[in-house]
């Protein structure tokens, strides 16, 4: 079970351990896997801010099991496979933008639409570079869905059965985070904000996940904080980045302006005890006494 005394803070009791293994050297840093999450917005009308869309995380799950998170995951090898069907900024915009080259930054926005409409059944696409898809539920596109969770279709190809092009201008990159180097499980992870098209709605089409939610910013922040709502350092972090905001256009104007250093934690030995940090994210920051447990 994690560890959640500063408030909801996902914290894995073996942690510890991990940390103290590689300032020994004895445990070897694992290379994180490119991964992308999509921040849905979508306006209240109550003069609360846009709400965004969240799901939990089955407690079954070895990684991060019971946090809340956002629709998100890994880079599938063949979403840089072929130029796909695109419109908005161009892919040399995209690679100066991510700070990765042209495939690199195909496949990163591609994963995130991608994994956007396998999550949570949003698709940020359409017939035309102008145009989104309303309508996305009905058995011929749940058929299409399921092929792509289990990989028998890559995203270019689905582009291509259906006519559609990717909306890459529907998509804001607004942080990028890396798991610390003591996880087994690492992932170099771009987070998006992305409005919710007309016509369309989410739903929990992700096997990974056991409840979705709309909530505004701030109640998910005050969950976090009354230690209801589980979540890791980056997702309370954009959670709590986004509360500035009074609509979800607002927050697209403001993702080109930001700084998408990755934030990465590091450990140290300080007076007998490790130091637990996040740069620039100092309320994560926990004290680990070299037997015990953190503080």
């Amino acid at each position: 079970m994690a560890n959640a005394q500063a408030g909801g803070q996902w914290y894995p009791p073996e942690w510890p351990g991990r940390i103290r293994a590689l300032a020994s050297g004895d445990l070897t840093p694992v290379t994180p896997k490119r991964a992308a999450t999509v921040m849905l917005l979508k306006d209240t009308g109550a003069g609360a801010g846009p709400a965004v869309h969240m799901l939990r995380r089955r407690t079954s799950m070895a990684f991060a099991g019971g946090a809340y998170a956002y629709p998100g995951g890994g880079v599938d090898p063949r979403d840089d496979d072929r130029h796909v069907r695109w419109a908005g900024p161009s892919l040399d915009w995209w690679a100066g933008r991510l700070g990765v080259d042209r495939a690199g930054a195909q496949a990163i926005v591609c994963a995130a639409v991608r994994e956007t409409y396998e999550e949570a059944g949003v698709l940020l696409a359409g017939p035309a570079p102008d145009a989104v898809v309303g309508d996305t539920t009905g058995a011929d596109w749940e058929a299409d869905r399921a092929a792509l969770v289990a990989r028998e279709l890559s995203f270019a190809e689905f582009l291509d059965r259906r006519g559609l092009v990717l909306r890459s201008d529907l998509l804001g990159a607004w942080t990028r985070w890396i798991t610390p180097e003591f996880e087994t499980r690492r992932y170099d992870t771009w987070f998006f904000v992305a409005a919710l098209p007309e016509g369309q709605r989410t739903r929990n089409a992700s096997t990974e996940a056991d409840r979705t939610v709309w909530i505004t910013p701030r109640e998910a922040a005050d969950g976090y904080d009354r230690g209801e709502l589980l979540m890791m350092p980056p997702t309370i972090a954009t959670l709590r980045q986004l509360i500035a905001y009074g609509t979800a256009a607002e927050a697209l104007d403001a993702a080109p302006a930001r700084d998408l250093t990755p934030v990465l934690a590091s450990a140290r030995l300080v007076d007998g005890e490790i130091v637990l940090s996040w740069p620039g994210h100092d309320e994560f920051t926990k004290h680990i006494p070299t037997g015990g447990a953190p503080a």
